[in-house]
């Protein structure tokens, strides 16, 4: 599974600047393959400790290597690790992409704004397991804003995003993106789940996730979470638009923009879940930005035009 960086040709000159240096790039190559202490480092580049950290500093500036303190025979040691594999340049001049006509929010996976979850279910920090495992009570807990990881074997969560387009401009397309997967015990690959969105109230269609992924840590997963649960998921994109619904660009629903009533609205309603009847009642497993294999929340994009257009 590829751990991807999709990165626009407009931002893309820090992590140009950062692979410009040959060392640099044997480093990068290197931690692709394990992650290693400085020490290790050192020792493998035949290089000081000091410049192998500047380097480090510099991969670690551009988003491509992440470093953690953790525990080692004398103290503490700065584990490094490469957070992508694999870089996507995208070139495209679109009006689309235009900054002026496209308004982009995040939203940390923990602000949900309603629920109804059935066990297995859970919610996990950074740091710790939120309240209780599989008692729906703990999605009620004060401190489930700060989730990172959330699963639930049916039911939903609900999200409220602002909307920002113009008054005088009207939405012309939408696109969510989120990292996501099935919910098994522990985890399972091959673990279908019927997993449907809905907008504004609105169902824009399911999507058949293939399983639960565990067994090999999410790169960004905390070490202290058991590797035999769930570790990443999928990076997934709906966008609906004036000619329909797709996902990953494949039709999915015939939902169009226009169905949504964004228009005049103060906010975007989104729901995430799996309906009690799913014929693959599989569950969810939703991923924050410091869990799994994406660095990103749920992230809303909200394509506009003018009125007059």
């Amino acid at each position: 599974m590829h751990r991807v960086l999709t990165v626009n040709i407009k931002d893309y000159s820090k992590i140009a600047k950062a692979l410009s240096n040959p060392i640099r790039i044997e480093l990068f190559q290197l931690l692709l393959h394990q992650p290693m202490n400085i020490n290790e480092i050192s020792e493998h580049l035949n290089m000081p400790t000091s410049s192998v950290a500047v380097n480090i500093q510099k991969l670690e500036e551009a988003g491509l290597v992440r470093s953690e303190l953790l525990p080692g025979a004398r103290g503490s040691q700065k584990v490094c690790s490469a957070v992508y594999d694999k870089i996507v340049i995208e070139t495209s001049r679109s009006k689309e992409t235009n900054e002026e006509n496209v308004i982009v929010t995040q939203m940390p996976i923990g602000l949900y704004v309603d629920c109804h979850v059935t066990p297995t279910c859970g919610l996990l920090s950074a740091e710790a397991i939120i309240g209780m495992l599989d008692d729906p009570r703990t999605f009620y807990e004060p401190e489930h804003v700060n989730a990172q990881l959330l699963w639930f074997r049916n039911g939903y969560v609900e999200y409220r995003f602002p909307n920002k387009i113009p008054f005088d401009s009207k939405a012309k397309k939408l696109e969510v993106s989120l990292e996501i997967c099935s919910e098994a015990p522990l985890h399972k690959n091959d673990w279908p789940s019927d997993i449907t969105m809905w907008i504004n109230s609105k169902e824009i269609g399911t999507w058949m996730s293939p399983g639960d992924f565990g067994g090999t840590r999410g790169h960004l997963t905390p070490t202290w979470w058991d590797i035999d649960s769930s570790q990443y998921g999928l990076l997934k994109k709906w966008s609906v638009s004036n000619d329909g619904t797709y996902i990953d660009g494949n039709p999915l629903s015939d939902t169009t923009i226009q169905d949504l009533e964004i228009d005049g609205s103060s906010y975007i309603t989104l729901r995430i879940g799996v309906k009690e009847d799913a014929v693959n009642c599989g569950g969810v497993n939703l991923f924050g930005r410091l869990f799994g294999n994406y660095g990103q929340d749920i992230i809303l994009k909200q394509f506009y035009e003018s009125k007059m257009d």
